[in-house]
């Protein structure tokens, strides 16, 4: 509401209070009436909602068996006040009864459902009854507190009898000891409600009797307390907005943006509008300079990377013709060598092929990192993907993966992604290679697949060493690595091939706890 309205609203309440003196005395004495008549109903709908509640736990007390003629009660005495609610609904000014009808509605619903879902698992016990022949002297007793506490008949069948959770008989007793607590929780507010209604009955009989002795007492000085405290709590609520308003405009001039407060109802007017304008404004200005923030953070990110590969990529080149050559003399000397020569010239060639072998992996990853081929994308399942991976790492790895538990999560529906299947293998042979090392060959590797909103996330967890939080900013960067051995280009590259499939990673880790990698792809559902 605008302060204009505010203003000419809190005049027309001051003046409506002398003309309400006027015809209040003599229209109380008829209200009075009225009040005493509902103060009737309210009595009737409470009489008959202890009634109700009270065949209700009844049902529930005999069992299915004996249940049948407290049933009829209950829906006797719904009806009963759903007539009474229904005939009066029109005179209610409250609105409590038709609050009351919808409760009596929800309430019958699930009684019905009970009834129901009671009739299908006292069937389905009965079939327990005759495939767990062993137990058969337990199923009476479940079936005579089948309505008084399913949950621990439930518990019993799980624990005792072996059924599996997801049996359609525990499901279904768990779910009717959740639809016989809102039972009891909708009879609860039932009772509540009416009772609620008959005091405010009584209040507004008792209200008026003494109403009608001190109104002419009240009015006038009430025209006083209305008429003025309006006027000065607009005049309040819009000074401190707008001091509140400025302190914030001060702070968001020094980079900071903070939330200016609304109380409900504080929006309609024009302070209101200009506030909340003004915390958009903030929120956009926020969320721009993240941006920003992180689009710098990328684009340094990148223009070290471009660097940093091109000069691999020479670097590599240059090395990779002599390193061909002397791998390959190599190779030549040591099937020349025969058994008379010393054992320390067989060694050192053995040395130079391995060593050679090895700086030509590195110069290999140099120019994987350096090339970084565009991806040929397609839709490919990844979980059929992730479990080739694994394979393929089971028998090439140096470390003996028997000893590390693999577990695939989300495999129960096919999930697909858009992506570069062979630059897709890589990203995850570097994944759970560094996994393996992390765990020297033994521990638990988790990966855990899921679609979120048009993207695939994908986490691949392990319980090896973990990596410090000083570790963690630098995990992506080429050449950082924490192994004796390691080039510190295998998530470096993985990170490059993530990118260029519009894709991310993150990483999570603490030292000595694991570490969980998740990656973030487009999704390729149909």
């Amino acid at each position: 509401m605008s302060l204009k309205k505010k203003i000419a609203v809190s005049f027309f309440i001051s003046a409506s209070i002398i003309a309400a003196l006027m015809v209040f005395v003599s229209a109380n004495f008829i209200g009075m009436r009225k009040e005493i008549n509902y103060l009737e109903l309210t009595d009737t709908i409470r009489s008959k909602s202890l009634q109700l509640r009270r065949h209700e736990k009844n049902f529930f007390l005999y069992g299915t068996q004996k249940s049948r003629g407290e049933a009829e009660e209950v829906h006797r005495y719904i009806k009963e006040l759903n007539g009474i609610v229904g005939d009066n609904l029109r005179s209610d000014r409250t609105g409590r009864l038709k609050e009351m009808a919808g409760l009596l509605g929800e309430y019958a619903g699930l009684f019905e459902d009970i009834e129901g879902n009671s009739k299908e698992l006292t069937g389905e016990l009965e079939k327990a009854r005759a495939s767990y022949g062993k137990y058969r002297e337990s199923f009476p007793l479940i079936e005579l507190t089948l309505l008084e506490r399913p949950l621990e008949g439930a518990q019993f069948l799980e624990r005792t009898i072996g059924l599996p959770k997801g049996h359609r008989l525990v499901a279904g007793l768990v779910a009717m000891d959740s639809e016989i607590n809102a039972l009891r929780k909708k009879g609860e507010a039932i009772i509540s409600l009416s009772k609620e209604l008959d005091r405010t009955a009584r209040d507004k009989v008792d209200h008026n009797i003494k109403l009608s002795q001190a109104a002419i007492i009240i009015f006038f000085p009430l025209f006083l307390v209305i008429g003025i405290g309006t006027q000065v709590f607009i005049i309040s609520g819009i000074t401190a907005r707008l001091k509140t308003l400025a302190d914030v405009v001060d702070k968001t001039g020094k980079g900071n943006y903070p939330y200016v407060p609304l109380a409900d109802g504080e929006d309609h007017d024009e302070v209101g509008v200009l506030v909340r304008k003004f915390n958009e404004m903030e929120a956009q200005l926020a969320q721009r300079e993240m941006e920003l923030k992180a689009a710098g953070e990328e684009l340094l990110q990148a223009k070290k990377l471009a660097a940093i590969g091109t000069l691999a990529s020479g670097v590599a080149h240059e090395l990779n013709n002599p390193l061909n050559n002397i791998y390959i003399s190599a190779q030549v000397l040591a099937r020349q060598a025969l058994d008379d020569y010393p054992p320390v010239i067989k060694e050192v060639i053995s040395d130079i092929v391995g060593q050679t072998a090895r700086v030509k992996r590195i110069v290999g990853d140099l120019l994987e990192f350096a090339r970084g081929k565009e991806p040929q994308l397609r839709r490919v399942e990844i979980g059929g993907l992730i479990e080739g991976v694994y394979g393929l790492i089971r028998t090439t790895t140096t470390y003996d993966m028997g000893r590390v538990k693999f577990s695939l999560e989300g495999r129960d529906r096919e999930v697909f992604v858009i992506a570069d299947p062979d630059l897709l293998e890589r990203v995850f042979i570097n994944l759970f290679t560094n996994a393996a090392d992390a765990m020297k060959g033994e521990g638990e590797l988790s990966v855990r697949v899921a679609g979120e909103g048009g993207h695939v996330r994908v986490s691949v967890s392990d319980t090896g060493e973990g990596i410090s939080r000083d570790d963690l900013e630098k995990v992506f960067e080429p050449f950082y690595s924490t192994k004796d051995k390691g080039t510190g280009l295998g998530l470096a590259i993985v990170f490059n091939i993530l990118k260029k499939h519009g894709g991310d990673i993150s990483v999570d880790s603490e030292k000595g706890r694991g570490t969980t990698f998740t990656i973030t792809l487009p999704g390729g559902d149909e």
